[in-house]
């Protein structure tokens, strides 16, 4: 059945006519514009025990303590927030009067647009909240961009959203996608894009939070999330930010030796191209597209967690994405400001990029879309081809290109934004992971050989991607 959607005002009122639910509300930044909606619908008194707002970095330090960083508008920010009103409604609302109260803490931390319109508005929310009374305590954190190009019409849509993500988390804690599709009612991704969501608690515990930002870039809430190797889901912008950024984009299914081979070779040339990068100052995603993850006829959630379980156990940190072209992926990393970005690549995807055959109008649309690509220090990383032993070794300096591309393609050489990946394997090139996959469908011997070790062990122990086995328990 399809879910209804119900205004923001209606929920408002649902919420606050709904006796059991009762808190508190912390705002800093744009002004108290969630706990203003829950006001102005009526009935407020049955759900808010109080509202506050520590604009003054002084008052704000002195009750949630210095910020390390500096930076108020911070999922750090949120959370001592959320802690410190929580342990206060916890502390303080003891009677018999409350007993049969669920509590909540709801805290924001926003900035919108300023005067000169030269800054990056955004907000961190967040809620921790009972399901049931006296039951465990669960939180929900959301990061929000403000698209919209006026501080009122910013602030407007931190109330529904904060309005928004209130209703979900009592009216579709059992139902995580009627949850994540909630948090955008009555709203639009011209006005907010959301690029973060963690859930966590008692009442949680099966929620992967994985599925959460795969669902995100599904409804198009987002164009991208991020996790690393230890599964948790990080702001994209907090991760890239002054960062230099490796990119492989691919199916990974499954990760095979010439795969983490590319991976490898390409970190090395990496910082060959970029020599003052050190190594806490690289971070090498592994993206998959919705694309991508689509083309399988059988994807699904396990799809999914079958692919990125092995790269997250590889020490991988995966990105998500639904930028399909190069030159929109590469538009996406740029707005989180990185330092130098580069994109291992094969050589036979190269020749797709520089296909005349897929532009409508090649001599314009071609040097658009390498313009788009080559901008602030980004690179291209080439791995050559080889379909067979005794077949000739395909790289840059004897790259098939068209009459009408030479000068293009010897300009971007010359420039060093396409670069041949050195250090590789050659043992390795002719391993193709469409070839092994169907090996280990069909539960054919040999495939072993052509993925990591580890990789090997992992995809037998949970018959991963069809792997014919039944899985011990």
């Amino acid at each position: 059945m399809e879910r209804e959607v119900v205004s923001i005002k209606r929920k408002a009122v649902k919420i606050n006519l709904e006796n059991s639910i009762y808190g508190t509300f912390a705002e800093i930044g744009a002004g108290q514009e969630v706990a203003r909606t829950f006001f102005q619908v009526g009935g407020a008194s049955g759900t808010i025990a109080k509202t506050m707002s520590a604009y003054d970095m002084t008052f704000s330090d002195s009750i949630y303590g210095e910020e390390g960083s500096g930076r108020y508008v911070s999922e750090s920010r949120v959370k001592r927030m959320l802690a410190h009103e929580y342990e206060l409604v916890e502390n303080r609302l003891t009677d018999d009067k409350y007993v049969h109260r669920r509590f909540f803490a709801f805290a924001d931390t926003c900035t919108t647009i300023n005067y000169h319109r030269n800054n990056d508005p955004h907000c961190w929310m967040g809620l921790r909240f009972q399901l049931v009374p006296q039951g465990p305590v669960n939180e929900v954190i959301m990061h929000v961009r403000l698209k919209e190009n006026d501080a009122l019409l910013q602030q407007r849509t931190i109330g529904g959203l904060g309005v928004n993500l209130i209703y979900a988390c009592y009216w579709y804690a059992q139902d995580m996608d009627a949850f994540v599709g909630s948090l955008m009612d009555n709203l639009t991704t011209d006005q907010a894009e959301i690029d973060m969501l963690r859930l966590t608690g008692a009442d949680f515990a099966s929620v992967d939070n994985r599925l959460l930002a795969l669902m995100l870039v599904k409804k198009a809430f987002t164009s991208g999330t991020i996790f690393g190797p230890d599964k948790e889901v990080y702001q994209p912008k907090d991760i890239l930010y002054k960062r230099n950024i490796l990119c492989l984009r691919g199916r990974f299914r499954p990760v095979t030796k010439v795969s983490e081979d590319m991976f490898n070779a390409g970190v090395q040339t990496f910082k060959e191209c970029f020599p003052d990068c050190q190594n806490d100052q690289l971070l090498a995603l592994s993206e998959l597209t919705i694309n991508n993850l689509e083309a399988n006829a059988g994807f699904d959630d396990k799809d999914f967690l079958d692919r990125t379980d092995v790269l997250c156990s590889l020490g991988h940190t995966v990105m998500i994405s639904n930028c399909q072209k190069h030159d929109t992926l590469l538009a996406y990393l740029r707005r989180c400001r990185p330092k130098n970005i580069g994109v291992v690549i094969g050589v036979m995807n190269l020749m797709e990029l520089l296909n005349e055959d897929h532009y409508a109008d090649p001599q314009s649309e071609i040097l658009h879309y390498f313009g788009e690509i080559f901008q602030r220090n980004t690179k291209m990383l080439v791995y050559p081809y080889q379909p067979t032993a005794d077949a000739p070794l395909i790289t840059l300096e004897n790259y098939p290109i068209s009459e009408s591309l030479t000068h293009l393609f010897a300009y971007l050489k010359a420039c060093h934004f396409l670069i041949d990946v050195k250090g590789y394997d050659p043992a390795l090139l002719q391993i193709f992971s469409n070839n092994v996959i169907q090996m280990i469908k069909s539960g054919e011997e040999g495939w072993e050989q052509y993925v990591p070790d580890f990789v090997a062990e992992y995809i037998k122990a949970r018959c991963l991607f069809d792997y014919p086995c039944e899985v011990k328990h």
